[in-house]
């Protein structure tokens, strides 16, 4: 076990903090639709004229700083419609700061791996743990440049995290880039401008307890009529009283609906934001509300019923049910999905997927499954592949961020706790223990369902490695133990025999030991090779 990391402990993922639910503005006339692009607009405007002023101030930012801003939006808005700008803002600039973060440490881990790999000869072979050498003097030479190129962006990288200076894109810097290729894109230049001037909007207000129906600015009733509070530039767009404008439309939540008409009914704090799908030309509006943090199930409590064990692959699960002592039960279960075409269809398909291993679970009677706490962060580099790009796409598919949080919060409403588990080493000690003893004529088991017997056994706190058999009577004195116990707190191995005074029968000693050397063959053929025959000259006759 020389070299193997040490593991991180299982631990129970907590619950989700926050609900929200969406549904569509149907019947919107066109006046509505007039007003909601102005107010979009207008807001829009004051919102990136905000996080430029934030952007600016970088790491000197404070409460007098944020009361400045927030007064200056209070004039042409309104007090709580500039405390949601500003609120935004924060969140854009932290989100950016995060970022910033993450890329300074992947530039990090591919000037290491590039450092590593100029070290050593042309042609040195690699690990399975560290790359080799490069393959020619050209390859090394391209190499280097690319480590200083490197060098040179983390430089400027850790200076602008050093002084606070952040960028952000208000309306995403991949959609800006899909302006210098609208062909490929399938878009002309008005579509691309429409889509553009909409992510740019803002149309969105914090909920505040103790206000009617939860939220002041953007208020919903329980019959799902929807009113929107003007800024006052554009209050003579009211057609209601206060310097309101009720939309036509209304809105019915299908998902959470009761808990929503709960929340409204008792003035409790829901936040509401309004997009437009420019592609479909449909209007959504998104509640959300955060709830008491959900108490997750205790560790033991979910083991109690055994666990299902789940390998997470780029185009299925690998799921195996395990009882509380660690042995697999029945057949090993597949969810396979399709992560190609549009995010919606990968949102869908990963949904869908997740709520079938749910259903599973809930049928089996088990109170926890066990999964892989995955971070492919580090394993995203091209520098640490090379050449082998379908493996880095390969690994940049599999969603683990995605997967992780709707897991987490579908599971909480069935009631069952998420086991996250240290996956280093589940698919070669899942194929190297189990893949083969369960392996039947009527049962072919692949790797990836070994492995989920593997996470199952580590969620359970067990060691991965199957209990092996006891070793036969005439072979005790050399096959030992065995090596491997089934209990959580049993030894990895158990020790050699204590010396005792009395002889085991057969003259073997219970430390393994005889008590004497073996009697000499009686045959020549078995005799040992060392002895040597010497035949005598005089021949006997008669």
């Amino acid at each position: 076990m020389g070299g193997v990391r040490a593991l991180v402990a299982p631990f129970v993922v907590p619950g989700p903090s926050g609900v929200a639910v969406r549904d569509r503005l149907k019947h919107l006339t066109a006046q509505d639709e007039r007003v909601l692009r102005a107010i979009g607009e207008h807001q829009g405007a004051l919102a990136s004229r905000d996080l430029k002023v934030r952007c600016t101030q970088g790491l000197e930012h404070g409460a007098d700083t944020w009361a400045a801003r927030k007064r200056g939006l209070t004039k042409v808005s309104s007090s709580r419609i500039a405390g949601a700008i500003t609120k935004g803002t924060h969140d854009q600039w932290a989100l950016a700061r995060r970022c910033q973060a993450a890329h300074i440490r992947s530039l990090e881990a591919g000037i290491r791996t590039l450092r590593h790999r100029l070290s050593l000869p042309l042609g040195a072979k690699g690990t399975k743990r560290a790359a080799g050498g490069y393959r020619s003097k050209g390859e090394w030479f391209r190499k280097s440049r690319r480590l200083a190129d490197l060098e040179t962006r983390h430089t400027a990288a850790v200076t602008d995290w050093r002084a606070g200076r952040v960028r952000v894109v208000r309306g995403g810097n991949h959609l800006l880039n899909t302006r210098h290729h609208l062909a490929a894109a399938g878009l002309t230049e008005e579509q691309w401008r429409g889509r553009w001037e909409a992510e740019r909007w803002f149309l969105a207000a914090d909920g505040e307890s103790g206000k009617r129906f939860g939220n002041e600015t953007i208020r919903v009733t329980p019959t799902g009529q929807v009113s929107i509070k003007l800024p006052a530039p554009l209050a003579h767009l009211a057609n209601a009283s206060h310097g309101r404008y009720t939309l036509t439309g209304t809105v019915a939540f299908a998902h959470r609906g009761v808990e929503w008409a709960d929340r409204i009914e008792g003035n409790r704090a829901v936040a509401y934001h309004i997009h437009l799908d420019t592609a479909r030309g449909r209007w959504y509006l998104t509640a959300s509300w955060q709830r008491p943090l959900v108490q997750t199930i205790p560790r033991d409590t979910a083991r109690a019923g055994g666990v299902i064990g789940v390998d997470t692959n780029a185009d299925h699960f690998a799921a195996y049910r395990l009882d509380a002592h660690g042995n697999p039960v029945g057949e090993p279960h597949r969810f396979a999905y399709d992560l190609s075409g549009t995010a919606h269809h990968r949102d869908a398909q990963i949904r869908h997927t997740l709520t079938r291993l749910l259903h599973w679970a809930h049928q089996t009677g088990v109170t926890g499954i066990g999964i892989e706490d995955l971070d492919f962060s580090t394993e995203k580099t091209r520098e640490k592949h090379g050449r082998r790009k379908g493996l880095r796409q390969l690994i940049s598919g599999i969603p683990t961020g995605k997967l992780k949080a709707r897991l987490v919060s579908m599971a909480a409403e069935q009631g069952l706790a998420i086991i996250a588990v240290d996956p280093a080493y589940t698919s070669m000690w899942g194929g190297q223990h189990w893949q083969k003893p369960l392996t039947t004529p009527r049962r072919k088991m692949s790797r990836h369902d070994a492995a989920g017997i593997a996470i199952g056994r580590r969620a359970l706190g067990h060691p991965i490695r199957r209990r092996t058999a006891p070793p036969p009577h005439d072979r005790r004195d050399r096959v030992r133990h065995r090596t491997a116990q089934t209990a959580p707190g049993a030894r990895e191995r158990e020790g050699t025999r204590p010396p005792a005074t009395e002889h085991a029968p057969r003259d073997v000693l219970p430390n393994g030991t005889r008590k004497r050397q073996p009697s000499a063959p009686k045959t020549v053929r078995d005799a040992p090779r060392t002895h040597e025959w010497a035949q005598d000259p005089l021949m006997c006759s008669g």
